[in-house]
């Protein structure tokens, strides 16, 4: 019966309408949030989470992206009658996945927590058992108000695990790498923002009842991939030259902070084996360290594997020929339009660095290598795509831009587009186009 108070209709606007009722560890820095977009009332939820679920084929990576952003004040759902509700998210297979989603809440499934990680993360199961799904509140996020690891109390879009992503905008960033992954190219699973009214996610000490009056979680919703190991247990021997490139292509389109070896899973086989010669493919996880607001110091796990180092195949060169920065950017626009510009510029700058390094012939550990921070006696110095965009910068003359000022770009430590009007931001990517091309055209000659 319970079933029937779980139906969900779908529109073709707006998906489900509301119910009726390695080298160093990147993972030391922190990140930020857009006030303006998140204006939810803070609850009194508890800090404190002892459960612990032991589980089989729980990935153990340490980056637990979290959820944004539609402004939920005024709503006054109960708990006591579980619900899900698509806030951001399109697609046959993300439509599938909240369904499922909402027939296991039906059901009497309960959302179980995952122990790994630094924020806030639940694995769903179907009734047959199977984990189908894993939600990853925005108010959980690692520093956000309600972490449930020890790591909490900070409100969102203050500077958060990286100080170029600001807490509680890790979900968007999720949804955006899913948008992005166009044909599933690298694998990026199903992904959507939603808001859930369930028990689980309430807790019932420190005087908040689960049964009572609250405001809907906000979270990321993945599909669940089964597998044995991550990329950290078994080691790069095992993987396929595709599987790697088109990860690392994604990663470079996104600049992606946090690609290590634990949100990486390894593929099972149907016999459920990996022996040594037989290629296991990747599937990559975790985006929310993605699309800073600025250019930040990457971290390419893959970056050292052998496979980095082999020329792109003739389809992954004609795929990057064919990626068009500036769609891309409308796309994020109309269906992520919580992600700040300043991201998106990043997304652009990367997207065509990465083109006109592939047309010259660069492989994948040379563009990943160019984009990533050196030591040198204890000081870190500018990648050279930062000393690239540094030099063409300079020579844009700079207005102050309140547009993009009072939306509070917060401790910039990197090479920022933000500030720059549109004007100013169309001269610095023709000359930007310019710089590029000369900087290749050397390195062909050397070469």
């Amino acid at each position: 019966m319970r079933l029937f108070k779980m139906a969900v209709a779908i529109d073709q606007h707006h998906g489900f309408k509301p119910f009726s009722r390695s080298q160093r560890c990147k993972l030391q820095s922190f990140g930020h949030l857009d006030h303006k977009i998140l204006e939810l009332t803070h609850t009194s939820f508890s800090h404190s989470f002892e459960q612990v679920f032991e589980a089989d084929n729980i990935h153990r990576s340490f980056s637990t992206p979290c959820l944004p952003l539609s402004t939920l004040s005024g709503e006054d759902l109960s708990t006591s009658n579980p619900r899900i509700e698509l806030v951001s998210g399109s697609g046959a297979p993300v439509h599938a996945l909240v369904v499922e989603v909402a027939i296991a809440m039906a059901s009497g499934v309960h959302p179980k927590p995952l122990p790994s990680g630094l924020g806030g993360a639940y694995v769903f199961c179907n009734k047959s058992g199977n984990n189908i799904a894993v939600a990853k509140p925005v108010d959980e996020e690692p520093l956000a108000l309600n972490n449930p690891k020890g790591l909490g109390g900070q409100k969102l879009g203050q500077p958060g695990l990286k100080s170029s992503i600001r807490i509680g905008e890790m979900g968007v960033r999720e949804l955006a790498a899913y948008l992005l992954d166009y044909g599933g190219f690298a694998g990026v699973p199903p992904t959507a923002l939603v808001k859930f009214c369930h028990a689980s996610f309430f807790p019932t000490d420190a005087g908040v009842s689960a049964t009572g009056p609250n405001l809907p979680k906000l979270a990321s919703l993945q599909r669940f991939i089964g597998h044995g190991f991550d990329a950290g247990e078994l080691g790069p021997s095992f993987f396929s030259v595709a599987s790697v490139h088109q990860i690392g292509i994604l990663d470079i389109r996104l600049l992606n902070l946090d690609r290590h070896a634990g949100n990486m899973l390894v593929k099972k086989h149907d016999h459920n084996s990996y022996v040594a010669g037989v290629a296991a493919d990747l599937v990559p996880i975790d985006h929310g360290f993605c699309l800073p607001e600025w250019l930040d110091d990457p971290y390419f796990e893959w970056l050292h594997w052998p496979q980095a180092s082999t020329a792109f195949s003739g389809s992954e060169l004609e795929y990057i020929s064919k990626l068009d920065p500036f769609k891309d950017a409308d796309i994020l626009r109309t269906k992520v339009p919580s992600l700040r510009e300043s991201s998106i510029r990043v997304l652009i700058v990367c997207t065509i660095f990465l083109k006109q390094a592939a047309a010259a012939g660069l492989c994948l550990a040379d563009i990943g290598q160019m984009m990533t921070r050196e030591f040198c006696d204890g000081e870190e110095i500018q990648s050279e795509l930062e000393t690239i965009c540094s030099q063409v910068k300079a020579n844009v003359p700079l207005v102050s831009n309140d547009e993009n000022n009072s939306k509070g770009e917060i401790g910039i430590s990197g090479i920022s587009f933000g500030d720059l009007s549109q004007g100013q931001w169309k001269l610095f990517l023709e000359n930007f186009n310019k710089l590029l091309f000369a900087v290749f055209e050397d390195k062909k000659c050397k070469n």
